[in-house]
């Protein structure tokens, strides 16, 4: 297994398996694992299991956890390629955790109903860094022969991206450059639409993200609406307008509300994309939106949310102490 330290305080540990390695024998490898892991940490005070996709059910539920969380960010099963055991091994996860915490409005609406204990918990925000964007710069080398104005994404490149909205939009306004950033998954590369005004730049780290978009005239969010995207609550929404840029989205449900609702993002079609995109561009260092824009996402930061979640977390530590020591007397 690989170990990585990206804080004194936190270990990231991955399995390495043999290329091939069959199914059975990969739970079976990875159960020895985490348990060789838990190993090393005998004075722990207290076990957490924490869930981010109940495919890693088979090989840790096992464990003697104090809490189990699923931390339910999207509807995977929805995604393309999903694993066909996935609905069933959430099912299960369902039965076995203690809180779930859902990453957006309309997938906690969608998954409130399977547990007792279910808590929305929509995409949070580390302002601090991508306010940076609102200050100087030095442009990256692969963006600066880029002209002005410029339109710019970045994110995942994948099915939930409307590829013929990206194409029509780019077409529709010749005269805009559209900077997309991020890695290609499960599509093919070659169905990317190609322009004299597309950029498509690949993968940047997250430390490098308010560099590019420092020099954007705005974003946007060119989602397609599927499946895919029902439950979505993209966290790139607040990053965009930390950045201080004014951004144009699809109607996605957790967009349109509280974003759309508020005025802070507008939401558009393939019939109004190209008009709100060149209006958004005239809008950059709307103070009036801005002291808007910050007053909002002063609420949803990281911290606050961790708070929220450590707050559950410690109530039902009480509550299974408690009855552990029922049980007992």
């Amino acid at each position: 297994m690989y170990i990585s330290a990206p804080t004194p305080r936190i270990r990231v540990v991955t399995p390495v398996l043999p290329n091939g390695t069959a199914s059975a024998a990969a739970v079976s490898m990875q159960k020895s694992l985490v348990d060789e892991l838990l190993a090393a940490f005998p004075s722990y005070k207290r076990l957490v299991a924490w869930y981010y996709t109940p495919i890693a059910l088979p090989f840790s539920a096992h464990l003697q956890a104090d809490i189990r969380v699923y931390d339910c960010m999207d509807e995977l099963s929805s995604f393309k390629d999903a694993p066909a055991e996935l609905a069933r091994r959430e099912t299960a996860l369902f039965a076995t955790a203690d809180l779930v915490f859902a990453g957006g409005q309309s997938l906690y609406a969608a998954k409130r109903g399977l547990h007792p204990r279910v808590y929305a918990f929509p995409s949070s925000i580390d302002a601090s860094h991508f306010n940076k964007a609102r200050d100087s710069f030095d442009e990256p080398a692969d963006q600066a022969g880029i002209g002005y104005p410029r339109i710019g994404f970045f994110g995942v490149i994948d099915e939930r991206m409307d590829l013929d909205l990206v194409a029509a939009t780019a077409s529709q306004m010749p005269e805009y450059q559209f900077v997309m950033l991020g890695p290609v998954v499960k599509i093919d590369p070659a169905s990317l639409p190609q322009a004299p005004n597309l950029h498509w730049l690949g993968s940047k780290s997250y430390d490098e993200l308010p560099a590019y978009l420092a020099h954007w005239t705005a974003g946007w969010m060119p989602f397609a609406l599927n499946e895919s995207t029902r439950y979505i609550s993209p966290t790139k929404t607040p990053e965009f307008l930390a950045a201080g840029l004014p951004v144009v989205s699809t109607a996605i449900a957790d967009v349109v509300r509280p974003y759309g609702a508020m005025g802070l993002v507008q939401i558009a079609g393939l019939r109004d994309m190209a008009a709100k995109l060149a209006a958004a561009t005239k809008s950059a260092g709307d103070h009036e939106w801005l002291k808007n824009v910050d007053a909002y996402i002063a609420g949803i930061s990281w911290d606050r949310t961790w708070e929220a979640m450590a707050a559950h977390l410690d109530r039902i530590h009480s509550l299974n102490g408690a009855a552990l020591m029922r049980k007992g007397a």
